[in-house]
């Protein structure tokens, strides 16, 4: 692997990146507002995004390994044609039951393109500058979701329809970009080999059920992520609902926190990205899986603009630093040719916290209120760090 960062390679999929973050983060902000107009509850306009991401959290650790096994470039082209057709029957569809059925496929080919576009990325970077560069790379998703949400609700202004059609033509220029990408194949066969794995055969043999129960995840990454998901539990609340609040506080415009937050995400990591790899993964995450929790906890007190904006500063801080350094920090105890396999199971933990926290942070607010919606998320986002320093020591990984 060459020791730059900034090739074509890495530019192609930075585009892929930031285009499917356009996409979703359209559609995630404005779909409580369809199921509500669809004669859905507060609950059922959280389940939406709980859906999705259970069947993206459920199916991840078996999407991540058939990613490595047909190739990332063909699974992102293919799963992009899908969301394409999932994103033009939202069109047409006239109640919310049937949006929750299509968002449950969505989830299912949601989770092979995170976990696709993640082990693709591994493999563009160059492992000393891992954090680096996946940090610089999730600046093109924290952009996307800086302008998207504005973006989403304006369009929606001109109607569901409208929108839907304008999130379709942005999964077919998905599927364009993926295409653009230079095939992964022949490089994951060449790491399958720097690791001691032949090519066509597997890290553990097939001789028994148990094996082949083992090689569908890393079930290790899954117990170390389980901190990634009592975060990813405010991420879910915040997502559909911090609109919501805004409204409910007169708050403008009510894309504010989710705007903030990513402003927030973007300038951590262009002030202190090249410095994750030689600070120290684990003495970056530490700390940062204290600021969401202080954030979400802010949230819930707020009065205005002003502690809307501080709210989502803070957690926008923490978040955009932990991930990378979560990301860097897992990879480096997976090997490569199970790049697609860990990030399934990292992807599993997230998604399963995203899924939990938007549907019981809906059902809280139908039967109670915001603020308690938001302290609630807050307590559970502060479990985060103890859960992590557990499954390390558990895991031998910090001795190691």
């Amino acid at each position: 692997m060459s020791d730059r960062l900034f090739t074509p390679r890495f530019f192609i999929m930075c585009a892929y990146s930031f285009t499917v973050f356009v996409s979703v983060f359209q559609l995630l902000p404005t779909a409580p507002y369809r199921v509500l107009d669809l004669g859905g509850t507060t609950a059922a306009a959280g389940l939406f995004l709980g859906l999705l991401t259970y069947s993206s959290a459920f199916s991840a650790p078996v999407t991540g390994p058939i990613a490595d096994r047909l190739g990332h470039r063909r699974v992102l082209i293919a799963v992009s044609l899908v969301l394409t057709i999932c994103s033009a029957s939202y069109a047409i569809i006239p109640s919310y039951r049937l949006m929750f059925a299509i968002v449950v496929i969505h989830g299912l080919f949601w989770s092979a393109l995170l976990s696709a576009s993640g082990a693709y990325m591994m493999a563009t970077v160059p492992a000393h500058r891992r954090a680096e560069g996946l940090g610089y790379w999730g600046l093109t998703s924290g952009v996307a979701i800086a302008v998207a949400p504005a973006l989403g609700f304006w369009v929606y202004q001109r109607g569901w329809a409208v929108l839907c059609v304008e999130l379709t033509l942005l999964n077919l220029l998905m599927a364009i970009i993926a295409w653009r990408l230079p095939d992964d194949r022949e490089a994951a066969v060449a790491g399958s080999a720097a690791d001691g794995v032949r090519p066509g055969h597997d890290a553990i043999p097939a001789a028994s059920f148990a094996a082949r129960v083992r090689r569908l995840s890393e079930w290790r990454v899954l117990l170390l992520t389980a901190a990634m998901a009592l975060i990813s539990f405010g991420y879910g609340g915040l997502t559909s609902f911090a609109a919501l609040f805004a409204d409910a506080l007169s708050v403008t415009p009510r894309s504010l926190f989710l705007t903030a937050m990513a402003a927030a995400v973007l300038t951590g990591r262009l002030t202190l990205g090249r410095m994750l790899d030689g600070f120290g993964y684990r003495r970056v995450l530490l700390p940062c899986l204290t600021a969401p929790p202080v954030g979400l906890l802010i949230l819930a007190f707020a009065q205005g603009p002003v502690t809307f904006l501080m709210a989502a500063l803070v957690f926008g801080a923490g978040f955009g630093l932990m991930h990378p350094a979560y990301t860097a920090y897992v990879m480096g105890h997976v090997p490569s040719h199970r790049r697609g396999a860990a990030f399934g199971a990292m992807f599993a933990a997230f998604d399963t916290g995203i899924g939990t926290g938007s549907w019981v942070t809906g059902w809280i607010v139908h039967h109670s209120w915001f603020r308690v919606a938001f302290g609630v998320a807050a307590v559970v986002s502060a479990l985060a760090l103890p859960c992590f320093l557990f499954a390390e020591r558990k895991l031998g990984f910090r001795s190691a």
